[in-house]
């Protein structure tokens, strides 16, 4: 079906309700199928949502939940507030995705962020690395304005 890059509405929602610690909560990211049966996007609430599909991908070395972000890092510019994170890289995998999937495992799996790839990405025993963006007000991954 279809990965639209978006953060989550719930999130939103959930970040002004006190849900989300960004700097504390152990946040995970989870790579999705390349041609997902399923939609992700806005209105994407929960990791449940992608494994609920079949739609996390697979694949030797790859690990169903996907990985721990590390070094999250929160930062104000000007009346920007933003995060980011230490680049991901998924070591020694064999594995194809169209997307991922950024979700809170402290607080049920509940939903961040899903991105669109642009297309399959892969990697063949190999690394595939998720490489966020420049870390400032215009470009991270995680900005609220």
């Amino acid at each position: 079906m279809a990965i639209t890059t978006a953060m989550c509405s719930s999130f939103k929602q959930e970040l002004l309700g006190g849900v989300h610690d960004l700097d504390t909560d152990t946040l995970k990211i989870a790579l999705i199928k390349a041609s997902p049966s399923g939609t992700y996007g806005a209105a994407t609430t929960n990791y449940s949502d992608v494994t609920g599909n079949s739609d996390e991908a697979s694949g030797s070395g790859y690990s169903a939940g996907g990985g721990t972000l590390d070094s999250p890092a929160i930062s104000l510019s000007g009346t920007t507030a933003f995060v980011d994170f230490a680049d991901e890289a998924f070591s020694n995998v064999t594995v194809s995705a169209d997307g991922c999937i950024i979700y809170n495992s402290s607080q049920s799996n509940k939903a961040i962020a899903v991105f669109d790839f642009g297309g399959t990405v892969s990697a063949t025993s190999g690394t595939l690395t998720v490489q966020f963006p420049t870390a400032d007000a215009s470009n991270a991954v995680i900005r609220l304005t």
